[in-house]
Order: C-alpha cells, then structure tokens, then sequence
C-alpha cells in the first residue's frame, strides 16, 4: 500500500525540521524490552505484511482469482488467531507464575548471549594471535 507523506512549511528550514522531527519519530528506539505481547503483536504484523507483499506480487490473472483472494483471506485470519492465542498463552503463563517464567526466558536468553558473545571474543582472540 503507498504511503504519503506531506509537509508544509513557510521556508525551507521549518520543512526541513518537520522531517527531522518525523524521521526522530520513525526510528525512535522502543524504550526498554518489549513485553511477550508485543513482541507476538508485531511478528503477527510482519507476517501479515509479508502476505500482503506475496499477494500484490501475483500476477493479475492468479490474484484475481477468488481462490487466491480466500487464501490469503484465510492466511491473514490464521495469524490473527495464532496472535490472539499466543497472547492469551503468554497472559495466563504469567497470571499463574507472577511473571516468572517469563523473566527466567527472557534472563536465560540474554545469558545465553553473552555466553556466545564471550565465545565469539575468545576465538577471535585465538585467530588473531595465531594459535
């Protein structure tokens, strides 16, 4: 789907400001980690993205068929359900364990990658130094 977008200025310097501000906004960083269900949100985008991108892509005669608009159609309900049963998954794990499970995924993994990292170093170092 295009986009516009449109800025209006009375020189050239506030327009400039205007996509400045803009551009801020567009790759501002998330604050902080993003919780189990907005992490599932944003895939479930992704892939609905990514479905919308396949089906534009079809040629005319194939997109234009009923059965291709229905299985798109039913690709993008799949991952809405998937969406909504994940979220409600993560919501109940985290109900019943106070968050628990969650913080110990979430600290296994940001070990695992400093582990990997420590790893990644520690060859480095091997390969620079010829051993």
């Amino acid at each position: 789907m295009p986009v516009t977008v449109t800025f209006e200025g009375d020189d050239h310097a506030h327009v400039v400001k205007q996509v400045r501000e803009w551009l801020e906004t567009v790759e501002a960083e998330p604050e902080g980690p993003l919780t189990p269900s907005e992490a599932i949100a944003q895939g479930a985008e992704v892939t609905k993205d990514a479905l919308r991108i396949i089906a534009q892509s079809a040629p005319a005669p194939i997109a234009q068929h009923e059965v291709f608009q229905r299985l798109t159609g039913m690709g993008y309900k799949a991952t809405d359900a998937t969406r909504n049963a994940l979220i409600s998954g993560v919501g109940a794990i985290e109900d019943a364990t106070g968050g628990g499970v969650v913080k110990e995924v979430r600290d296994t993994g940001r070990d695992a990658i400093y582990e990997m990292n420590v790893a990644v170093a520690k060859q480095i170092l091997k390969q620079l130094s010829g051993s």
